[in-house]
């Protein structure tokens, strides 16, 4: 067996200091290993060589591959899905291979999915299929370009195992990196055991990898719930203006870090509309766009609930601490969503708040109400700022409604280039994310690599990449993802 070079070092932080959250574990052998997809620059980061990683080290983004004192574990959570309480989840089809320091010192965990069966897996197969992996590897990478907090997609490997779903589809794991995989499940896993010092080292921990500055709160545990309400309400803000839709936000999909993670039934929303959901489990619209800032403060009261033993020794006290915490939760999303909508028209910061909340308004009305592209109208609104709105006009029928709120906007003095700095000419359009995949399905790599490189580089308006900035035709028809398990 190849071995990894003495100069890489997994260490396994979590499972040495929770080890009731940390199930020893060995990934399933791949009979062909193939990189689909590598991500160079996160490897440079991580000290890894990618000429090791698509040769020797190959075994190392599978899990067949364990560095020398290297202990890969399954990790146990609990989570709310679709609001019904499961109490034991875990890590059904995943592994946390250990802990890398990168280039600039952070801790960040390599952690593999489609790794194969776990005791947490509850019957499945703990496999996964390359389209639903790829998607992971595309969408993500194009959220960290868009400046949104996420995993990261290191590798896609095809491992040379069918996959039996609807039809048999060729398999693969995805190695993905991140701050860590604290969840809100995770915290949920350690209050239903009622081991309350459990829940206070994975508290102390949560602390120490995300919210150092809580350590030194008076109340650090209070601190630490604060800080995850805040990294959250800035985190959903940020999907709301770029039109990301999550799919499926359990609590056991919600980080302690403010990341964005597990990109199952995601998309990017097409025509601006609050009610719109992609995932073909979310029957009810749970998780439709409109819906995640609430949804999100839901997990939270989930996050609370399961700290209460830490905030105050009486129970009533605690959940008083808690809800008066949690109330901050909306003023917070609120100033964030409204911050990064008036940088989306590019307003100066001297603008009177209520005449830029009222004008955002009316204009989340207007493209509301015309089904307006999301994602071309805010771009091409850089032109109209710069005195040609013939693009952004075109795409309403309300065209007296567009034209007078364009006048108010354009008196406000709006800059252009900080708007072309902020709204993206390339999000992974559904249409094209879908004719990716499906090549790269059947072994044609191409179209991924292409629409990889438009979304790395999402605000640089680029030539021969104009269909990248295109809506889909109206034979794409209506769009539906699935969850990829």
């Amino acid at each position: 067996m190849t071995s990894a070079p003495a100069t890489l070092v997994l260490d396994g932080r979590f499972a040495r200091e929770l080890p009731e959250l940390a199930l020893p574990w060995q990934a399933a052998d791949t009979p062909d290993p193939r990189v689909l997809a590598l991500n160079e620059p996160l490897a440079a980061e991580l000290g890894l060589d990618p000429g090791w990683l698509r040769g020797d080290g190959i075994g190392l983004l599978t899990g067949t591959l364990v560095p020398d004192g290297a202990t890969p574990v399954a990790q146990a959570y609990a989570g709310h899905q679709f609001g019904g309480y499961s109490p034991r989840l875990g890590d059904g089809r995943a592994l946390l291979m250990g802990e890398l320091v990168d280039a600039s010192g952070r801790l960040r965990d390599l952690h593999l999915k489609g790794s194969g069966r776990t005791p947490f897996s509850r019957g499945g197969d703990g496999l996964a299929a390359v389209g639903p992996m790829l998607r992971e590897h595309v969408v993500s990478e194009a959220m960290h370009a868009l400046g949104v907090p996420t995993t990261r997609s290191l590798a896609v490997v095809a491992t040379g195992r069918p996959v039996q779903r609807e039809t048999v589809l060729p398999g693969a794991v995805l190695a993905r990196v991140a701050s860590s995989h604290l969840r809100v499940g995770t915290f949920q896993y350690a209050r239903a055991t009622d081991d309350v010092d459990l829940l206070r080292r994975l508290a102390d921990h949560a602390i120490a990898r995300h919210h150092p500055a809580a350590a030194d709160a008076p109340h650090p545990h209070l601190a630490l719930f604060e800080a995850v309400v805040a990294a959250q309400a800035a985190l959903v803000a940020q999907w709301m203006h770029v039109g990301f839709v999550h799919g499926v936000m359990n609590t056991d999909n919600m980080t302690i870090s403010g990341e964005t993670i597990d990109y199952g039934p995601c998309a990017f929303m097409d025509a601006f509309d609050p009610t719109t959901v992609y995932s073909s489990i979310d029957t009810g619209g749970r998780y439709a766009y409109g819906n995640q800032p609430v949804v999100a403060e839901w997990n939270l009261a989930r996050l609370a609930e399961a700290l209460l033993p830490l905030l105050a020794d009486e129970q009533d006290a605690a959940v008083a601490v808690a809800v008066e915490s949690l109330g901050t939760f909306r003023d917070l999303y609120s100033a964030a969503w409204s911050a990064g909508m008036r940088t989306k028209l590019g307003l100066p910061d001297g603008v009177d708040r209520a005449e830029a909340s009222t004008l955002v308004t009316d204009l989340v009305a207007l493209v509301q109400a015309d089904h307006v592209d999301h994602t071309s109208f805010f771009r091409s609104l850089g032109a109209a700022a710069r005195g040609d709105a013939e693009a952004a006009r075109g795409m309403f029928l309300d065209l007296a409604g567009f034209d007078a709120w364009t006048a108010r906007w354009l008196r406000l003095g709006p800059d252009a280039d900080a708007m072309d700095r902020t709204n993206p000419v390339y999000v992974p359009r559904n249409h094209l994310v879908e004719e990716a995949l499906d090549a790269a399905t059947a072994g044609d790599l191409a179209p991924l690599d292409r629409l990889l490189e438009a979304v790395s580089a999402p605000f640089d308006e680029r030539a021969g990449l104009e269909r990248y900035a295109e809506p889909a035709p109206d034979s794409f028809g209506s769009y539906t993802t699935f969850c990829g398990t």
